[in-house]
């Protein structure tokens, strides 16, 4: 699978110890046990997100270099595994299988506040404001928003209005 690519370059399969987006970098623990990796913004970036939930699984491309192993690029992210699938008691009225059996929506993000716990975004096309929880988010498998990220998501109408019940990065959801 690696053929075009570096000898020093190899997959890594683990989980994030830690993302911090304001720091620009967190780290990886590998499956296989070793060094913690380094995973810059930069690289998240070139995924699509600017940030990832810790506990989050990734596939990844590392590099041993002077200063440790690093992450050069990201192949997959999947969320944290949850013991509740209900995001919120929002959603217990809901029929999981018709929330997830909803469209994928193109939304950009109007703003995000980790510290509050939520944020809104809107659906291109609509100026209705679309709330986003960060249960929601981190079971997405991301750890913060940026205004103006471009994400896709899937909604429900509930008791706050306009719900966000998945949220993805939008070059995972141009993918398929």
């Amino acid at each position: 699978m690696l053929e075009d690519r570096d000898e020093t370059e190899f997959n890594v399969s683990g989980s994030v110890k830690w993302f911090d987006p304001v720091k620009g970098f967190g780290f990886v623990v590998a499956d296989t046990g070793g060094p913690d990796i380094l995973l810059h913004a930069n690289v998240l970036r070139n995924f699509g997100q600017n940030s990832v939930a810790d506990g989050a699984r990734v596939d990844i491309i590392v590099q041993m270099t002077e200063r440790g192993v690093q992450a050069v690029e990201v192949l997959a992210i999947q969320p944290p595994v949850s013991e509740d699938s209900v995001a919120l008691a929002d959603f217990e009225e809901f029929d999981p299988a018709e929330m997830a059996a909803a469209p994928l929506e193109a939304a950009r993000v109007k703003w995000f506040d980790k510290a509050k716990g939520f944020g809104f975004a809107n659906v291109y096309g609509n100026n209705d404001d679309v709330f986003i929880h960060i249960e929601v988010l981190r079971r997405s498998g991301f750890a913060d928003l940026q205004p103006g990220e471009a994400v896709a998501i899937k909604t429900i109408d509930g008791k706050r209005g306009r719900m966000a019940t998945e949220v993805r990065s939008w070059e995972s959801a141009v993918k398929g």
